[in-house]
């Protein structure tokens, strides 16, 4: 067998194969199968660089979360914008990106598998908050973001923006989940939390409309 001399470049490859057949068929309907004959690669070749399909999808959601670590490292960083701006910076580059939302789109239906769901309640309501307060906290200190409920902000707004919202969940038309972004808003003002602006309202129904089974999209 001949030497891999490009490792780096065959991970990659795969990764970006996998992507877009994930997006294309769904992260079910794709199998180890679809992405060798995608590639030209044999069996040996890829399960040198992952073990599974599972394995490939986790290196895939890793990378997702290694780039929202280095965007929220970078506005932590800068010195233009207020904490609210940053964390409306952040929640926009999860609901406006396309590559994103179709990775995410791709493996709703793994939710409906207890241990998936339980793996990923548990990053919502433990990892993800912890990104969120430490904008929050910030806005705090700079008086952008005056709430007297820092942890319970954080918590809300990881657990009913990943779970309440998403239409998996709980199914609507366009018109519901406007509805419903527009209560969430509402909840966070209350508590001083004004993170939902009308730029940022819109853009979450755009990218969380995306998200509805084909046939809550085609009602909508």
């Amino acid at each position: 067998m001949a030497h891999n001399t490009h490792p780096a470049e065959t991970e990659r490859r795969i990764l970006d194969s996998a992507r877009r057949l994930f997006s294309e068929k769904g992260y079910e309907k794709t199998s180890i199968q679809d992405i060798l004959n995608d590639l030209g690669l044999s069996k040996g070749g890829l399960y040198h660089h992952f073990k599974s399909k599972e394995a490939i999808l986790d290196q895939l959601n890793a990378d997702e979360w290694t780039a929202t670590a280095h965007l929220l490292d970078e506005l932590i960083d800068r010195n233009d914008l207020s904490a609210l701006e940053k964390l409306r910076t952040l929640i926009i580059s999860a609901v406006d990106a396309p590559a994103h939302l179709d990775l995410v789109r791709s493996q709703l239906a793994l939710l409906k598998d207890p241990a998936f769901f339980t793996a990923n309640m548990r990053f919502w309501s433990t990892g993800l908050p912890k990104s969120f307060r430490s904008l929050i906290d910030m806005g705090v200190q700079d008086g952008s973001i005056p709430t007297t409920y820092p942890e319970e902000a954080a918590q809300l707004l990881s657990l009913l923006g990943n779970y309440w919202l998403m239409p998996c969940f709980y199914p609507a038309d366009r018109a519901g989940m406007e509805h419903r972004i527009r209560c969430l808003a509402t909840m966070l003002d209350a508590i001083s939390v004004p993170i939902f602006d009308e730029t940022v309202i819109l853009r979450a129904i755009k990218g969380l409309t995306a998200l509805m089974p084909e046939e809550g999209t085609a009602s909508a």
